[in-house]
């Protein structure tokens, strides 16, 4: 796997749409800056290590003329020298800014362990950073940075920018350290419980999920063999020979998840560390405006986790706002939509998001209080082709407002009355018999095939086509009851691994037949008691159902990237008209 894509780092990108009024910053003397290569000893972790940074310097900065900075750092398995990181100092420096880019830690030639961007260890090594840049500390060959603008003694008017593991070392640094000034994390998780073990199922925060077994072992080799593929004998790099490159608990996390099992006993404290060192646990202490920026075309950290910390921050006063661009780690990310954001191809100033970019760090790094940073929410609609109106934008993220029920035929219905007495039922095999998602082939750019369910081993329930368009912006949820008698028997054994886990999901049916799992996403559930009703959150989508188009719920035995039921569950799924299941839509427009 090349790194330049297993970084899932930025390959910045966005659509053209109406200018966006933003006061360019003070631009070096024809964009020219010096590149410098630092390192810098910090403590980290309990460890010493060292992080190796490029320094980038705009022409005509000194004590008496400076310029804010911008912090930036890599995505998993990449490194400063990245061409997706580096473009960052190159793209900022270019326009005045003072940009600090490093490889984080364990990654490219710093040392320490991978730790998945713990507060405690990744944010405090970012934070002697920041004190580089208020020019309280110098790099190890005793270099300063004294052109940085300060908002007083010690603290620099700074900023974050960056995707993916770089997107969420930047509110794990705000939490630690107030003197960041602004964020703009792009592409990454709120909950790596959720993200990687995801269980949709609304308000079961401490039941676990589904393994999301590609996605995380992939990362967890990449992290593993960094040592091999980037050689280094930094002993600060080297944690011991059953856990090589990581931090203890995040082996442990991985290798729990990998056994199929979840012992109460060890599951909780594990899936706890995964949570711990997320934004879901410190986003009380993340004081820093944020301009929140996930992709549709994400399995591993849909738009779900984006809304997760807009409706935080925002609830806690934090000032920020959110984009759902085209592109994230399923789709798009080294070969952005025409029109979206591709920092490397330096679109800032012509693409929507590179604009709504330029004005977030022009309010809050050039403090130019009169700037419009744009609307609260602004989402990327595929089927507009017109470049000038491909964003749409609202005051909040669009709320459920259609209810359509689960009628016992099979059917999609638009009224309970509607709804037919009726039961179905399904079971699953020990092997998976649905396919969503081959979840690298959009990273290594191997072909993967068209989404299924095997006959006997799903539930759909289909709409009658469609007389008008219908827009979905958001996350559908569904109410379900499912009977499972031999679920129903072993689901208090202690190990969660014992309980019914299915797969539901959301597909758009053409009059041809033709089938399709938008951004092939769906939403693994481990239910946490079947005797009971249980509601679940499917992944944040946009897309438009033509006129003429069917929708159809599945509800699917198994999923092929994701560990499924430990043994043979049959389950059946009654409806009447006054108890049936409920599918609610977030629909936009008319």
């Amino acid at each position: 796997m090349p790194r330049s894509r297993a970084s899932f780092a930025l390959v910045l990108g966005a659509a053209l749409t109406a200018p966006l009024a933003f006061t360019a910053p003070a631009a070096s003397a024809a964009g020219q800056y010096t590149v410098t290569a630092l390192k810098f000893t910090v403590q980290a972790g309990g460890r010493t290590c060292t992080i190796d940074a490029d320094l980038y310097r705009p022409a005509g900065l000194d004590r008496e003329h400076t310029g804010p900075a911008v912090l930036a750092t890599n995505g998993f398995g990449g490194s400063k020298s990245d061409g997706s990181t580096d473009a960052i100092g190159k793209a900022f420096a270019a326009r005045g800014y003072v940009g600090l880019v490093y490889s984080g830690l364990g990654f490219g030639n710093s040392g320490c362990l991978i730790s998945l961007d713990d507060p405690r260890i990744d944010g405090v090594a970012a934070s002697r950073l920041v004190d580089f840049l208020a020019g309280t500390r110098a790099a190890d060959d005793g270099t300063k940075a004294d052109y940085v603008t300060r908002d007083g003694k010690g603290d620099p008017r700074v900023g974050m920018i960056g995707g993916s593991y770089g997107g969420a070392v930047q509110m794990a640094t705000a939490a630690v350290d107030h003197r960041v000034d602004a964020l703009v994390p792009l592409i990454t998780w709120n909950d790596l419980a959720y993200s990687l073990d995801p269980n949709s199922v609304v308000g079961a925060r401490d039941v676990p999920g589904a393994f999301k077994w590609q996605w995380a072992n992939a990362f967890y080799l990449i992290g593993e063999s960094q040592p091999l593929t980037v050689p280094n004998l930094d002993p600060s790099r080297i944690n011991s020979l059953t856990c090589l490159h990581f931090v203890t608990d995040a082996c442990e996390t991985v290798r729990t998840l990998n056994s199929g099992s979840y012992p109460a006993a060890k599951t909780g404290p594990l899936l706890s560390y995964a949570r711990s060192v997320s934004p879901v646990s410190y986003l009380r202490n993340v004081q820093a405006p944020t301009l929140l920026v996930q992709g549709q075309a994400d399995s591993l950290f849909n738009l779900n986790e984006a809304t997760a910390t807009y409706k935080t921050l925002k609830a806690q006063g934090t000032p920020t706002k959110m984009i759902w661009q085209s592109w994230g780690h399923s789709g798009g990310l080294t070969d952005p939509a025409s029109g979206e954001l591709n920092l490397s191809q330096g679109n800032l100033e012509t693409s929507y998001v590179g604009r709504r970019i330029l004005a977030w760090f022009d309010r809050y790094l050039q403090h130019h209080k009169d700037i419009d940073t744009g609307p609260a929410f602004a989402y990327y609609r595929d089927w507009i082709a017109d470049p000038n109106t491909t964003y749409a934008t609202a005051s909040r993220v669009p709320a459920l407002s259609q209810k359509l029920y689960l009628s016992g035929d099979g059917k999609l219905v638009d009224n309970r009355k509607k709804v037919a007495r009726g039961s179905r039922d399904y079971r699953n095999w020990l092997v998976p018999t649905s396919h969503s998602e081959s979840s690298l082939a959009g990273i290594v750019g191997l072909p993967d095939p068209a989404p299924y369910d095997t006959e006997g081993t799903y539930l759909g329930w289909t709409s009658e086509p469609l007389t008008r368009t219908v827009d979905v912006v958001g996350a559908p949820r569904v109410t379900l009851k499912v009977v499972s008698p031999k679920t129903e028997r072993v689901q208090n054994s202690g190990d969660a691994a014992d309980k019914l886990v299915l797969f539901a999901k959301l597909y758009d049916v053409a009059p041809d037949g033709t089938k399709t799992l938008v951004h092939r996403l769906v939403a693994p559930v481990r239910v946490p008691d079947v005797t009971k009703r249980f509601t679940v959150s499917l992944p944040g989508i946009v897309h438009r159902y033509e006129a003429g188009h069917r929708l159809q719920f599945v509800v699917a035995a198994g999923d092929d990237a994701y560990f499924g039921n430990r043994g043979v569950k049959p389950v059946t799924v009654t409806s009447a008209p006054e108890d049936t299941g409920t599918l609610e839509l977030p629909v936009v427009g008319d």
